[in-house]
């Protein structure tokens, strides 16, 4: 379709449609004329109004899932009605208050930001996901801890205590002086830098020569490195809660679509990517269906919201997915809502 479908409708058609797309949304079953006829702010026939759903079928707003069945709207009926027709529902005092109790509450901010993603799944229905900001955390502390012939245990301590811990491959060979020669000097150069800075700064001595280091200690501190960038850009930065909310009672009519999503929800790094895309929108994005690679398979819908930190960087997304049938009046400005609240928290 070239021309934009609004312009084809005329005002009987426009409510016709709107009917039928929020009794969907409410029950999540297909529309027949005779339910909507016995709309009081409708005085049409039955005949009517099966002539102006065959209208809106043709230009592909709305469906018939068998033949003697009722009208559902498809993708691209969802979208026009909430790009231009919905109304917008604010979130209800409990609403709110649910919300910003959770991040009142919060001690670091990652609790924060998982209490408020399973506080929003749950007013929502939906499974609620967070996209964390990239923690740069400084550091204290490296150590090299031989476990046994063949491998050891580096240990890096944060500034804020946070240990971690990665097992290494070692040469047999090496001696538990080198062991120590690499603490000593990965200590001395990682102390007080983020991760990021000090790997490369390590990485470029020993490449070129500069660190004063034997070659058993050069390679066990090369290793960890690579253990640690490794580990660092495949670590996953989301939190999803709520899985359990796409279970409900329509998922027994639905089980293979919901078992595809609980599948994709698995996909983290993929997930990352998609939300990545709402990091530069102006306001709550939404993504229906197959509108978006990820869920095209399970017919799920995303809406997500950009949150900024204190300098008004956007740091993170928030949002839920769930099936297409969604209340999208009512949890779009949930989410937006939550988003400006993470973002007052990170200005805090």
């Amino acid at each position: 379709m070239t021309s934009n479908p609004l312009t084809e409708m005329n005002e009987r058609t426009s409510d016709v449609f709107r009917i039928i797309v929020e009794s969907y949304l409410d029950n999540g079953v297909p529309v027949g004329s005779r339910t909507i006829s016995k709309n009081s702010t409708l005085s049409l026939s039955p005949a009517s109004i099966r002539n102006v759903m065959q209208d809106l079928e043709e230009l592909g707003l709305l469906a018939a899932p068998h033949v003697s069945a009722g009208r559902m709207p498809t993708e691209s009926g969802l979208r026009l009605f909430v790009d231009g027709m919905m109304q917008v529902a604010e979130p209800s005092a409990q609403e709110r208050a649910a919300i910003e109790t959770q991040l009142a509450e919060h001690g670091p901010i990652e609790q924060a930001l998982a209490a408020a993603t399973a506080t929003l799944s749950g007013l929502s229905a939906c499974a609620g996901i967070v996209m964390v900001p990239n923690k740069e955390p400084v550091l204290r502390q490296c150590s090299f801890v031989r476990l046994s012939a063949a491998q050891a245990l580096a240990v890096l301590v944060g500034d804020d205590g946070s240990v971690e811990n990665r097992v290494v491959d070692i040469d047999p060979a090496t001696s538990d002086g080198a062991l120590v020669e690499a603490s000593n000097y990965a200590t001395h150069r990682l102390n007080g830098k983020n991760l990021v800075s000090a790997l490369k700064e390590i990485g470029s001595e020993i490449e070129a020569g500069k660190a004063q280091l034997d070659k058993a200690s050069s390679e066990l501190i090369r290793k960890g490195l690579a253990t640690w960038s490794k580990d660092g850009a495949n670590r996953p930065v989301l939190i999803v809660r709520g899985q359990a909310n796409l279970l409900d009672n329509e998922a027994v009519h639905d089980l293979e679509r919901v078992r595809t999503l609980l599948n994709e929800l698995e996909e983290m790094e993929d997930i990352a990517q998609l939300l990545d895309n709402a990091r530069e929108a102006s306001a709550t994005k939404i993504f229906i269906g197959s509108e978006n690679k990820l869920f095209s398979l399970s017919g799920s819908s995303v809406i997500a919201s950009p949150y900024k930190d204190g300098e008004g960087r956007v740091v993170g997304v928030v949002g839920v997915i769930g099936p297409t049938r969604l209340n999208y009046a009512r949890v779009v400005p949930m989410v937006d809502f939550t988003a400006k609240s993470l973002t007052r928290l990170m200005k805090s």
